[in-house]
């Protein structure tokens, strides 16, 4: 009887292994945790070129946004030209690009509802069997969420997870908006963070992004808003940029690059740029220790 307990124990610890072992080889064996991709994960320079080059063969990656979003993508595009073809991308990663579909799927995370862009993907993900990574972005939704709707969000993703194993998800933080950290938008923020903080989830941290200046100077504590106005002396006016503070005093297409950066300034599109090569590299594989 012993032995024959001890046998079904075998079993059973050889098949939660073999199950594990499947879950690491459909995420090509890339551990995902402290993956918390942010304002420490913009200095392109730390980027080995093999892991641009690894990310460029291994991703083929679908994106879902809108105005806000595409800062992301048109801070890629700038980069190209301030750069080169070495951070080259497209619809089909055509000439040794990378492989990026924007605009994959119409909407939002909040638009046209909380919920549509869950079946977009599905749809998308079934029609493009080649696809591995999906990120989507905020507009200005998240300001206005309760813990709840908030929840949905995180559930949907999950969902999407266990369905699309070979899928990479990427999470997303809601824009600034100037209401500072006792604002409904920072809260949604920190449920979002503790969330893939907890559950080792994949998080392009866009409002984290848009708290700090290149010199990792915090502005977080003066109510910056998504344009990067903030409020130098605490009156209530949003009377310094630093975003424009810093290209003032730094030399454009040596420090910085000019780009379309909608509803802001070029560097806060650069820093995003920049965040997401990291990004697409640490998918790809890299092992950055941040």
């Amino acid at each position: 009887m012993k032995t024959l307990r001890f046998l079904l124990i075998l079993l059973i610890v050889v098949a939660i292994s073999g199950c594990e072992k499947e879950n690491e080889e459909n995420n090509n064996n890339i551990s995902f945790e402290n993956m918390i991709i942010d304002h420490n994960c913009t200095d392109l320079s730390l980027i080995p070129a093999e892991w641009i080059d690894s990310a460029k063969v291994k991703l083929h990656i679908a994106y879902g946004h809108t105005s806000h979003g595409s800062q992301l993508t048109t801070g890629m595009t700038g980069l190209v030209d301030f750069k080169g073809n070495e951070y080259a991308w497209n619809n089909g990663g055509t000439n040794g690009a990378l492989d990026l579909h924007d605009y994959a799927m119409s909407g939002d995370l909040g638009n046209p509802d909380r919920t549509s862009w869950a079946a977009r993907t599905r749809t998308y993900l079934d029609a493009n069997a080649d696809v591995n990574v999906i990120i989507w972005s905020w507009c200005g939704q998240v300001s206005s969420a309760t813990e709840t709707e908030i929840n949905t969000y995180l559930d949907l993703m999950v969902d999407l997870e266990s369905d699309y194993p070979d899928v990479m998800f990427v999470y997303m933080t809601g824009h600034l908006d100037g209401t500072g950290l006792e604002g409904n938008l920072h809260l949604r923020n920190e449920q979002i963070r503790n969330f893939c903080d907890d559950n080792d989830k994949i998080l392009y941290d866009f409002a984290d992004m848009e708290s700090y200046n290149p010199e990792s100077t915090y502005f977080g504590d003066k109510k910056p808003n998504d344009a990067c106005a903030y409020d130098t002396n605490g009156d209530g006016t949003l009377d310094g940029n630093w975003a424009t503070e810093w290209q003032n005093s730094h030399t454009v297409g040596v420090d910085w690059y000019e780009c379309s950066s909608a509803h802001s300034e070029p560097l806060n599109a650069n820093q995003k740029a920049y965040a997401a090569w990291w990004l697409w590299a640490r998918l790809a594989g890299w092992n950055s220790n941040k």
